[in-house]
């Protein structure tokens, strides 16, 4: 599923994300949802979510 709309995005999901210091490689980290960061509904770039290990990035990917 699209990680750029929030509807599709829901705690304790499945995800792969970019990590800010990845956007240049690309390089995707998978993780589940522990919060939502995006207060939008949408965003063009992937919602900000943070991660049950404590890390933050935008979703790629719901799976």
């Amino acid at each position: 599923m699209d990680g750029t709309k929030r509807n599709n995005i829901k705690i304790g999901a499945t995800v792969l994300l970019v990590q800010k210091q990845d956007q240049g490689s690309g390089k995707l980290t998978e993780g589940v949802v522990k919060r939502i960061l995006t207060n939008s509904p949408e965003h063009h770039h992937g919602i900000k979510v943070m991660l049950e290990n404590g890390i933050v990035g935008r979703v790629k990917e719901v799976k």
